[in-house]
């Protein structure tokens, strides 16, 4: 597909792992979830009239990307696929193959359809029609069209005929082999070099995006001007991209998600993602597990990984209500009045993962459920509008839709850490509390927190380590100090004030101190590791007087199977702030020993440096 990589490889200096988002989000739904083309129609506008929230390239014609996912519109594919089975009984989504300007490009798509086939035979899937989109080229700029794939369209059966009823989180028989079957056919693309993406693959919505404007969507898929594309929701995204190239599959949505925003966390979230592979285990992917690992595609977006991360949870059985509220928490502190059992979930599951934090505002699909939520700092705006006909539409912003007054029923904002949720198939909008208390009540989460977390600060100080004199002499505190990698500034300008006072010291922005791994002087540990964040225009976090939602809590103790939920996830120590004394590291180590099993790990290495100590010679420094 040209120079499109999907985000993979480095360039000079742009790093794909930095790659974050500052979009323009929305959808148009049918509450009652009816289907109609003016669904479309009205989503389509809502996303052009967002065209200043994407980017543009000098060319003035090649956009960052937009795109729109909707209901599978069956009547329309029927009149264009043979033997096409009955509405729910296949799997369909646009698949982007190497463009065909490109050199080999007809060997690489025999082989991609040689994958494709044998990825579906051991997902118990074939291949029921592999279709041309008709794509207005025209439509697109030079740098878009240079990059540009072949766009098809897959359908996919299941070899025994039937799409199966679905698992606790609601995810029929059909749209889990589909999910094996996309995974399964990612890893083997990956690992054969070829250049190939699915936007989405399901039995209930599509995707259709690319590297294009908001305005030039419409013009470049054809077929959504066409009547017979009905949907009863309209999820669009026009992409802004900060830190990254644009290319035609990081265009959004993903398959249940658009993002607005930046997961400032996504670095130490896709670690945690991929650390945890070895302990999953489900029954209904059997050993089938290990052929779609790893979960979070490598070189993608943070929304990219994000959408991964959702998936699997929804796969696994949690309904995406859950799955959303285990990813994007709401403050669950002592100063967010919400319920204790809603509490106790969202402290359940601190212990089970680490939250992806933004600023994000999501809007999500999956067919049934369409809505959005915000993070809890709340730095993202999302406004919605409800009719009278049961109309409901939210965006990024006010103005993507022409309502008269007497037509509105109601208006709002999504607020911090809130879930608005729209059942299409009970055709209601769920409160958010309703749905919180629906989920948190599901488990016995809070019988499970008390009887398993265990706090730090409520175990007996006698088990401290024991107490001896920390110097014995100058000597012996320059040595420390030394081989720890303080300095004398460290001591009378950073840790004498803090002592003395309580308080950080107060000292001018920035700093011309080198970085660690440049000095030639002896560093401390954390001197070598800096705080991750997105180039974007986030406001200031004042972490005191933003308390609600800033914490410093950890919990410490072994993890368990991420794909399961049990009582046992929960049997961790919960730490209230990073900085231990003597008696809390010593407690620490004494804590059911049986169940955490501490071990002291040496943090040092052998010097060459040749530091005054207690014995003389080459000692060891942090």
């Amino acid at each position: 597909m040209g120079d499109c990589k999907g985000g993979s490889g480095q360039r000079g200096l742009y790093r794909s792992e930095d790659e974050h988002d500052s979009c323009g989000i929305g959808f148009v739904a049918d509450i009652k979830g009816r289907r109609s083309h003016a669904i479309l129609s009205k989503g389509l506008e809502a996303l052009e009239r967002m065209e200043h929230r994407g980017a543009e390239s000098a060319d003035n014609k090649t956009g960052d990307g937009s795109g729109a996912l909707l209901h599978i519109p069956h009547e329309f594919y029927k009149k264009q696929i043979a033997n096409l089975p009955g509405a729910g009984a296949y799997g369909t989504g646009l698949i982007f193959f190497p463009g065909a300007g490109e050199k080999q490009a007809v060997e690489q798509g025999k082989t991609i359809i040689a994958a494709i086939d044998q990825c579906a035979a051991a997902t118990g899937l074939s291949r029921l029609a592999l279709r041309d989109v008709p794509v207005q080229s025209g439509a697109i700029g030079l740098i878009a069209r240079a990059a540009e794939p072949a766009v098809k369209q897959l359908v996919l059966v299941p070899k025994d005929g039937g799409a199966g009823d679905g698992n606790e989180g609601g995810v029929s028989d059909l749209d889990f082999s589909l999910f094996m079957f996309r995974k399964r056919l990612e890893k083997v693309l990956r690992d054969q070099g070829l250049e190939a993406h699915m936007p989405s693959l399901s039995s209930k919505v599509i995707v259709y995006k690319g590297m294009m404007m908001s305005s030039q969507l419409r013009e470049y898929f054809s077929e959504l001007s066409n009547e017979l594309v009905t949907t009863a929701v309209a999820l669009v995204h026009s992409r802004f991209s900060t830190n990254t190239f644009p290319n035609w599959p990081l265009a959004q949505p993903f398959r249940m998600v658009a993002h607005n925003g930046e997961i400032n966390t996504v670095k130490g979230n896709r670690f945690w993602m991929a650390a945890r592979e070895a302990l999953y285990a489900h029954p209904r992917f059997g050993a089938g597990l290990q052929d779609i690992l790893p979960i979070i595609e490598p070189d993608k977006s943070d929304s990219a990984s994000f959408d991964n991360a959702l998936e699997l949870l929804v796969m696994s059985g949690r309904s995406l209500p859950q799955a959303l509220m285990m990813l994007i928490p709401e403050a669950w502190n002592e100063k967010n009045p919400i319920p204790n059992e809603l509490k106790s979930f969202y402290e359940y599951h601190a212990c089970v993962m680490e939250p992806w934090d933004g600023p994000a505002s999501i809007v999500f699909c999956d067919g049934r459920y369409v809505g959005g939520t915000l993070d809890r700092n709340g730095l993202r705006p999302s406004r919605y509008t409800i009719t009278k006909d049961d109309l409901i539409v939210m965006a990024s912003e006010t103005g993507v839709q022409d309502f008269r007054s007497e037509d509105v029923a109601y208006k709002g904002r999504l607020l911090p850490g809130k879930l608005l949720l729209v059942d299409m198939q009970e055709g209601r909008i769920i409160p958010d509390m309703e749905v919180k208390r629906t989920v948190s009540l599901r488990k016995p989460y809070a019988d499970w927190v008390r009887e398993n977390v265990v706090m730090l600060d409520q175990c007996d100080s006698s088990t401290a380590l024991p107490a001896e004199p920390l110097f014995h002499d100058d000597r012996t505190l320059l040595f420390m100090e030394r081989s720890a990698g303080y300095t004398r500034e460290d001591r009378e300008r950073l840790l004498l004030p803090m002592a003395e006072s309580g308080q950080e010291p107060t000292s001018s922005m920035g700093t011309d101190t080198p970085l660690a791994v440049f000095s030639e002087k002896s560093q401390r540990v954390f001197a070598y590791f800096k705080q991750s964040f997105a180039q974007v225009t986030n406001p200031p976090i004042d972490s005191i007087r933003e308390d609600m939602v800033m914490t410093l809590t950890s919990f410490a103790g072994p993890q368990q199977n991420l794909l399961d939920e049990t009582g046992e996830h929960c049997r961790r120590i919960k730490v209230l702030k990073p900085i231990m004394t003597p008696a809390e590291l010593g407690a620490l180590l004494r804590i059911k020993p049986e169940a955490f099993k501490p071990h002291t790990l040496d943090a040092t290495f052998e010097g060459t440096d040749r530091i005054p100590g207690k014995g003389g010679g080459t000692v060891s420094r942090l």
